[in-house]
């Protein structure tokens, strides 16, 4: 047996994926639950999957190496929540639990865009904005675990309220929600379908967007110096209409342009199975 399962838990789908030799064999689908019931949905999605030599669980929020949810914004109910010690008691063996854009960071560096890459962010542009990184060609995870918690760079000091109780959190203006409050209450899909279509103002409001988003990506940029930056996450997947004025944007805000190697921008080439295929990853070694 090399198959090797993990499973993505998202905001609202819970992913479990079987993987071998770089293919999906397998999928499950679950809606994410309250944590009251987490353990039990996700070790229904593991034993569905069939057999597997290791099993790891991608989660959003902080995570400590020991596999505790300290909090996740995403996840209602998950504070200070040992899922690790709990789920490894319900299938009576080990897991591996890691942040969820670390896990889909792992996977785009493995097998997808980031591939050949020496340092490299992983940025989730959805909901929120999840990140995982890679420096000089290791996966990081910080002292504690917590690495990459990017969605919460504050851009704006006195900016929106977000979840997280503080203020101004690029993920209140770079995620799909942001691009809603951009375009006054608009759904992000809508507004990139009339951008697509060429319209005037929701071209506007992808500017504005992606200038937003370049923001976080400079100041990443400044601090770290990748060599690769791989966009991913629902917005991704809209990316002919996304990525021009990120990339305008970005070349423009970024310190030194003129006179300084550029990271190159690519798009994510897992999609919504990065995240599940990086817990797996991780779990076995790989």
């Amino acid at each position: 047996m090399t198959a090797v399962a993990g499973i993505d838990v998202g905001g609202t789908k819970c992913l479990g994926v079987l993987f071998e030799n770089g293919k999906i064999l397998k999928s499950v689908l679950r809606p994410t639950p309250h944590a009251d019931q987490l353990v039990v949905t996700l070790a229904e999605i593991a034993r569905e999957l069939g057999d597997y030599k290791t099993l790891g669980v991608g989660v959003p929020g902080l995570i400590t190496p020991a596999g505790v949810v300290r909090e996740s914004p995403n996840l209602t109910g998950a504070v200070e929540f040992d899922l690790r010690a709990r789920l490894q008691k319900e299938l009576g063996h080990e897991i591996d639990v890691e942040n969820d854009a670390t896990s889909a960071a792992h996977a785009e560096w493995q097998f997808g865009a980031g591939r050949g890459a020496t340092d490299m962010w992983m940025i989730t542009l959805g909901t929120g904005i999840g990140g995982g990184f890679v420096s000089g060609s290791k996966l990081q995870r910080g002292s504690h675990g917590f690495a990459g918690e990017i969605g919460h760079m504050v851009v704006e000091s006195q900016g929106i309220a977000c979840p997280c109780g503080q203020r101004g959190c690029w993920e209140r203006y770079a995620s799909g929600s942001g691009l809603a409050t951009i375009a006054g209450g608009e759904r992000g899909e809508e507004v990139i379908a009339r951008a697509t279509a060429g319209d005037k103002q929701a071209l506007e409001y992808l500017d504005v967007f992606g200038r937003w988003v370049a923001i976080g990506l400079v100041n990443l940029t400044n601090i770290t110096d990748p060599n690769v930056i791989v966009i991913g996450g629902g917005l991704a997947e809209s990316a002919a209409s996304v990525m021009p004025p990120i990339k305008k944007w970005f070349k423009q805000l970024l310190y030194a342009p003129d006179n300084r190697e550029h990271p190159e921008l690519r798009v994510a080439q897992l999609g919504k199975n990065a995240g599940a295929i990086g817990a797996a990853l991780l779990s076995a070694g790989f």
